[in-house]
């Protein structure tokens, strides 16, 4: 049975639905064999525009108080089963509320929020970076030592460090703690050799990881500098209970996107895969972990 979602999954839910009914219900426009664009579908509706629309499919909004809108549409969309009616009514009413986000929204990138909703319920998270430890992996020292040597470049504030590293450590306890969760790490042996902060900051950091590395729960791989495959740029898959894959990346202006595309999904897949076989097994990452720490 699928575990009880909280307001990030409801909403995919709601908005995954809605993208398929909307695509597959009797045409209205000429040329179309089924479906409807979604301008066609909130036409004449003042309170919904064609790019809320599209965020709340992508789970990123629901319709809040404006359930009057959601009804118009399942009737734009030929839905007449009314208990289908109510079940969407009721996912978008029900959906508990995220209070632990909202001291972090204003200093959280475009699609950041969204991610991170759902990071907190993936029931497995691939992840992979090749220059800097991901980020829940991190320890407190570490994630401030990270930030405050960007803060000279990215122009940023004591409070968005304080946040940021709060942020980092919530999200950490939210995914660690679980014990319905797994969560696989491949690092870059640069993310373990570049120097973040001082070298106990780099000691306690090995520490953490190989901490980590011995739960049943978590695995960590460190990828050695050698010749064979690795990719370039970080990303994470988060498989969800129930509801499809998705895979994230960040773009150079530090946005945040997610793609539940099957063959993107797919090709990450592979590379994390490919990775996994080129890359230290659990055991010699631990012990490579602890030659660093100096033991």
């Amino acid at each position: 049975m699928a575990a009880k979602r909280g307001a990030t999954g409801r909403r995919l839910e709601l908005g995954i639905q809605l993208r398929q009914l909307r695509e597959n219900c009797p045409p209205v426009e000429e040329g179309r064999a089924r479906g409807m664009t979604r301008k066609a579908a909130v036409r004449g509706l003042k309170a919904l525009s064609e790019a809320s629309l599209a965020r709340i499919e992508n789970g990123e909004l629901n319709f809040r108080r404006n359930v009057g809108d959601l009804r118009t549409l399942l009737k734009r969309y030929a839905v007449d089963d009314e208990t289908l009616i109510e079940q969407l009514v009721e996912l978008n009413r029900e959906a508990p509320s995220e209070d632990w986000l909202t001291q972090f929204r204003a200093f959280m990138p475009t699609g950041m929020p969204h991610y991170v909703g759902l990071e907190a319920e993936a029931r497995e998270i691939l992840a992979y970076h090749p220059t800097v430890v991901y980020g829940l992996l991190q320890t407190e020292d570490y994630a401030r030592a990270l930030f405050e040597v960007q803060r000279p470049v990215e122009d940023t504030t004591s409070e968005f460090i304080q946040r940021n590293v709060g942020l980092r450590m919530e999200r950490r306890r939210r995914v660690l703690e679980r014990d319905d969760v797994r969560l696989r790490v491949i690092l870059g042996e640069a993310a373990l050799r570049i120097p973040v902060g001082d070298e106990e900051t780099m000691r306690g950091q090995y520490r953490e990881i190989v901490e980590l590395a011995q739960q049943d729960h978590v695995q960590v791989q460190v990828l050695p500098f050698k010749r064979g495959y690795r990719a370039s740029n970080d990303f994470a898959i988060l498989n969800l209970d129930g509801l499809p894959a998705r895979v994230q990346t960040d773009n150079a202006w530090g946005a945040v996107s997610t793609s539940d595309k099957p063959r993107e999904v797919d090709r990450f897949t592979r590379r994390f895969n490919a990775m996994v076989g080129a890359a230290l097994g659990l055991e010699e990452t631990i012990e490579f972990l602890e030659t660093l720490t100096g033991k």
